[in-house]
């Protein structure tokens, strides 16, 4: 897939409801974007499907809802006021800004494709016979290329965690890295960027405190551990989870709703005992790849990808990523945090933060393993999977969202045939009877056809049509959207056949 077919997807975000630039009418705030009425259906969805599988499917997890202000000494200890920086570097010809890890990984991406594409053209010269195993071992152009890639990223991962900016744009000066607008490679040095945005809370400017808008959910379910381990009786392991909105100043924002300066996680963090945590790390890491991959798009577009630096607070840190229009991107990570965040805590709140565990009859500080997951960039990679051009008989074409039913915004749109004869009140008793189980959508405009064609670009799984033969026999016309197949169903089993398909709690089944 390619940069094309992305700007498409931005456009039909736009032109049908998904997604629209913030303050637009004041020529729009840069990397902020509200969701529309299609959109904010879609988003609800994703959050209603990634809450039950968390808090409905575990008995041991329980859900959240903390404050976007808190202390800020909370992210003195949780390590943002010092850590919680980007690298960045400028070209001084285009004047443009970039993250300098990104730059490297890019490249790094580059050579990869390079060497996929010589074993594509190997396996299209051999067909059957080819060993692709043998080949990526044997070929010389293959290992060259093997090659230096693991030098640059022995190189870059020891940079990263070194803290080593020199180092960093040493790299990217000996890759010949060039900066995509300008094409000149005339850097500045790297240098590091807090990402926290600033408030202050109270009445006058000498009695303000300093606040911050919270960079991520996750702080507010660990300074509340206590608060829903003793009301909740809760015996570990156990998690808690949470959705919310949080705040990053994004020097590098872009590519659409992937990297925001205002967005919203999924987070659930869980405690186990000291010593469990790895096993934790692996239960959850194969858990959360098989929620996304229920969503049917196809299991080769989801990988996990290990971090080559961990953070300051993890002993284990990987990301699935998924197959964007732009190549392999993150849309949740799953970390071992260690003890880090409640030690810490404890720390500077003066505070005792620990769990009598009546098994072990001691008390420790637990561990903990997050999953966290930005329900934005889910969105932009379930647009981007479901997003298709086909091309029909008779040489028409259409635009279709194939989103998984139990997702998409509009389960079924009711379309009168004419807008007269008592069609159109038929129409609206089908609306009443079903509205009370799922999302419908009444349309008389156009021709058939172009509302078919309206329903297919929002991902409306099915339609009916109410015709003048409904009003004899009580039969409609039940369209589906992927294959276009039509049949004559009786109204009174719409429910059971629309129900069947969209419901979440089918989709639930298949995790």
């Amino acid at each position: 897939m390619s940069e094309d077919v992305f700007k498409k997807i931005v456009s039909h975000c736009k032109e049908y409801g998904f997604v629209f630039q913030s303050s637009e009418i004041y020529d729009g705030l840069s990397a902020v974007y509200d969701y529309g009425q299609m959109g904010v259906e879609l988003k609800n969805n994703i959050k209603k499907y990634w809450w039950d599988s968390m808090v409905l499917l575990h008995e041991n997890v329980v859900g959240i809802d903390s404050a976007i202000f808190m202390h800020p000494t909370i992210w003195k200890a949780s390590g943002h006021v010092d850590a919680f920086n980007d690298p960045l570097i400028d070209n001084k010809d285009s004047k443009k800004r970039y993250r300098a890890d990104v730059l490297v990984e890019d490249y790094l991406a580059k050579i990869d494709e390079k060497i996929d594409k010589e074993v594509e053209k190997a396996a299209k010269r051999f067909g059957d016979s080819f060993d692709e195993a043998m080949f990526r071992q044997t070929n010389p152009r293959v290992l060259e290329n093997k090659k230096k890639r693991d030098e640059v990223h022995e190189r870059f991962a020891k940079a990263l965690n070194d803290n080593n900016l020199e180092e960093l744009r040493q790299i990217i000066v000996d890759c010949e890295i060039v900066d995509p607008i300008s094409g000149t490679r005339n850097w500045t040095d790297v240098r590091q960027f807090n990402l926290m945005f600033s408030t202050e809370m109270g009445s006058t400017a000498d009695g303000a405190m300093k606040v911050y808008l919270r960079p991520e959910t996750a702080q507010g379910i660990f300074v509340n551990f206590l608060n829903v381990q003793k009301t909740g009786r809760m015996k570990i392991p156990f998690g808690i989870a949470q959705i919310g909105k949080a705040f990053r100043n994004e020097i590098v924002a872009r590519q659409f709703v992937f990297r925001m300066r205002e967005f919203e996680q999924m987070e659930m963090q869980f405690f186990v005992r000291p010593g469990e945590e790895l096993d934790w790390f692996e239960k959850w890491k194969e858990t959360r790849m098989r929620w996304h991959k229920a969503l049917g798009f196809g299991d080769h577009k989801y990988r996990f990808h290990d971090h080559d630096k961990l953070a300051h607070y993890a002993n284990a840190a990987t990301d699935v990523e998924f197959e964007m229009p732009f190549g392999f991107k993150e849309v949740e990570g799953i970390h071992s945090r260690t003890d880090f965040d409640l030690s810490s805590h404890e720390k500077f709140s003066g505070k005792k933060i620990q769990y009598f565990d009546p098994e072990l009859n001691k008390s420790y500080v637990p561990y903990v393993v997050e999953t966290s997951i930005g329900v934005d960039r889910m969105f932009l990679s379930i647009m981007s999977a479901a997003y298709c051009e086909e091309e029909l008989d008779g040489g028409e074409s259409r635009v279709v969202l194939k989103l998984p039913a139990a997702l998409a915004p509009i389960k079924l749109g009711v379309l009168p045939l004419v807008k007269k004869d008592g069609l159109p009140e038929k129409a609206r008793e089908i609306i009443d009877q079903l509205k009370f189980d799922f999302k419908c959508q009444y349309d008389e405009k156009d021709s058939i056809g172009k509302r078919y064609r309206r329903q297919d670009a929002i991902g409306t799984p099915y339609c009916v049509t109410v015709d003048h033969q409904t009003l004899e026999d009580n039969t409609v016309t039940i369209r589906y959207r992927d294959t276009m197949e039509q049949e004559r169903v009786a109204i009174d089993k719409l429910s059971d056949i629309i129900s069947d398909k969209v419901s979440m709690k089918n989709l639930l089944k298949t995790i």
